[in-house]
């Protein structure tokens, strides 16, 4: 039975350039932005905020760079990133976010590709700059985000900044909300990187639907952790809380989170899986080395339990106050994208008081397709629909699983210089999403993983690697695993596992039972855990074949594994 939630009232807004409008005049004097390392602009309200964006956005335009066009921004999260991109939407630049974290030649490629005329970056990349100059030709302004004594001809953000007279805000160009606003692109050599096209109105609209679903105000703090050129957090993390008013704080690192959540007592934090694998890991740990706590906990995680269906709604999160407080003692809500989290890690923070929630999407839809809800969720599903997206499974099979395809205002225009791409990946208005996975009778959505990635079984029945994976990863002796098809002896498809060891696990073990850590006893534990796994499988997904790796798997930004290099013996 669908249940029917109201959604809450937004402000409407057309474009990015409207909303830092709205949102300075509303909140002129609140908190809007906040480095908790110490760089050239590290505070900024909301008027201060827009007061550096109409500065910036004049020194840009006296420089001589017209609107439209390309300015790319490479850099750490840090405020002044924020400012680039938004001095961009403002004065109808169309910018260029470039994962800091990709190759020299990955991200020149980027820089070649996107035909950008600038580029903002930050003092890490400066020697980067000084060397690409003699052959990135297209590019003809740098700006350092900080001093740098690299190159002499390079710009310096701040003094521009400083020494720039605001525009008014009646001389900000008028911005047609459909026009290409942003390029995203996805690392990949020469000429194979697709850069996905986003307007301003793809992300307003996303925007209005999320907040529609999940509350979010001006009371509410952000703790950024994730890289900001990545739609994920970028919309998520860092337009989303300046659309309702509230603020964002840069962390130092991904090391220092914990400490960082504390220090601003964050009320919302965006993480990928990985991170509340770690954390709630960590947590249980805790718990079995305190032999006190190791006894009253479980007891005290069901009355709770109890209590909560009867409708006390604060008693975890007063049972458990010290669990809380190590996280700064305000937390609301815990969110989880880039990939899917393991229901027992959602479902297990949430008996100890802590909410949370999941939801999915693609650099192409801005980035959400789906939401849960507060009050409304399933920890096994990726969420309900966005008010103003379509979700229709192309093709399903007998369980109703089919690829997922998708259409609403926030769907790309299309990848950048790459009409074959482009078309390949719409059909009759239809986005086609690569993902495969199924809608159930509560309209909520489940993915069962990526197309590309299914293994075709001896009974020809289809088996996705990803859910094989997030079983195996639920053992504590198992740090990461890449579940493939591979031919046997027969010439048939059989499933095979490439597992990464968890090293801290594994010694714990050693030193518990007095053994000593050899190649023989990793073999038995791993075999014993993957065929604890395959009691779990239904006969044709069972793993037949497993190899240890020493090294950990090459990942994306977002923490995900990069197959393709598995595919290929790396």
């Amino acid at each position: 039975m669908k249940k029917e939630l109201k959604l809450f009232e937004v402000p409407f807004i057309e474009s990015i350039q409207d909303m830092i409008l709205q949102s300075t005049r509303k909140f002129p004097n609140k908190l809007a932005l906040e480095d908790l390392n110490d760089t050239p602009i590290s505070r900024v309200t909301y008027s201060e905020l827009l007061d550096n964006i109409l500065r910036f956005g004049s020194a840009l335009k006296k420089l001589g760079i017209n609107e439209r066009t390309h300015i790319a921004v490479i850099g750490e999260n840090r405020v002044q990133w924020a400012i680039s991109y938004l001095t961009a939407m403002c004065f109808n630049y169309v910018i260029v976010p470039i994962d800091r974290n990709l190759t020299t030649n990955e991200i020149m490629n980027i820089i070649h590709e996107s035909d950008a005329e600038a580029i903002i970056f930050s003092g890490n990349f400066a020697s980067l700059m000084a060397e690409g100059k003699s052959f990135l030709k297209k590019l003809k302004y740098y700006i350092c985000m900080d001093e740098t004594s690299e190159d002499k001809s390079f710009l310096n953000m701040k003094e521009l900044i400083n020494t720039s007279k605001p525009a008014e805000i009646n001389e900000l160009p008028k911005i047609n909300p459909d026009d290409l606003a942003e390029i995203i692109f996805t690392s990949g050599s020469l000429g194979r990187a697709k850069g996905v096209m986003l307007s301003q109105k793809n992300l307003a609209s996303n925007l209005m639907d999320m907040v529609s679903m999940i509350l979010i105000d001006e009371r509410d703090r952000f703790l950024s952790v994730l890289p900001m050129h990545h739609t994920y957090e970028c919309t998520c993390g860092m337009l989303c809380p300046l659309y309702a008013g509230a603020s964002v704080h840069y962390a130092r690192s991904l090391k220092t989170v914990v400490d960082d959540i504390q220090k601003v007592h964050a009320t919302i934090l965006l993480g990928v899986p990985l991170l509340y694998d770690k954390m709630f890991r960590r947590i249980i740990k805790g718990i079995k080395e305190n032999k006190l706590k190791s006894i009253i906990v479980p007891p005290l995680v069901k009355l709770t339990n109890l209590f909560t269906l009867a409708g006390f709604k604060n008693i975890k999160k007063k049972i458990f106050s010290e669990l809380h407080e190590k996280f700064g003692g305000a937390i609301r809500i815990f969110i989880a994208g880039g990939a899917a989290p393991d229901p027992l890690v959602a479902k297990g923070l949430r008996e100890f008081g802590f909410t949370f929630i999941q939801g999915y999407g693609l650099t192409e839809t801005s980035p959400i397709l789906t939401l849960n809800r507060l009050d409304n969720f399933k920890d096994d599903a990726a969420g309900l629909p966005l008010p103003h997206v379509q979700i229709k499974i192309h093709n399903p099979d007998e369980n109703g699983t089919g690829e997922i395809w998708a259409k609403g205002p926030n769907v790309m225009l299309g990848y950048y210089k790459n009409e074959k791409a482009t078309n390949e990946a719409f059909f009759d208005g239809w986005f086609k999403t690569g993902d495969m996975g199924y809608i159930d009778e509560d309209g909520f959505l489940h993915i069962n993983g990526r197309k590309k990635n299914v293994i075709i079984s001896k009974n020809g029945k289809n088996v996705f690697p990803e859910e094989i994976e997030d079983i195996l990863n639920r053992s504590p002796f198992i740090l990461e695993s890449l579940v493939y098809g591979e031919k046997d002896a027969k010439q048939d498809e059989i499933i095979a596992a490439k597992i990464v060891v968890d090293a801290e696990a594994l010694i714990e073990y050693s030193e518990n039972k007095k053994v000593q850590i050899t190649e023989e006893l990793i073999h038995k534990i791993i075999s014993e855990e993957v065929e604890k796994v395959n009691k779990q499988l239904a006969s044709y997904k069972q793993i037949k074949k497993f190899y240890i790796r020493d090294k950990e798997f090459e990942k994306t930004t977002t923490q995900k594994i990069k197959r393709y290099l598995v595919n290929n013996g790396t």
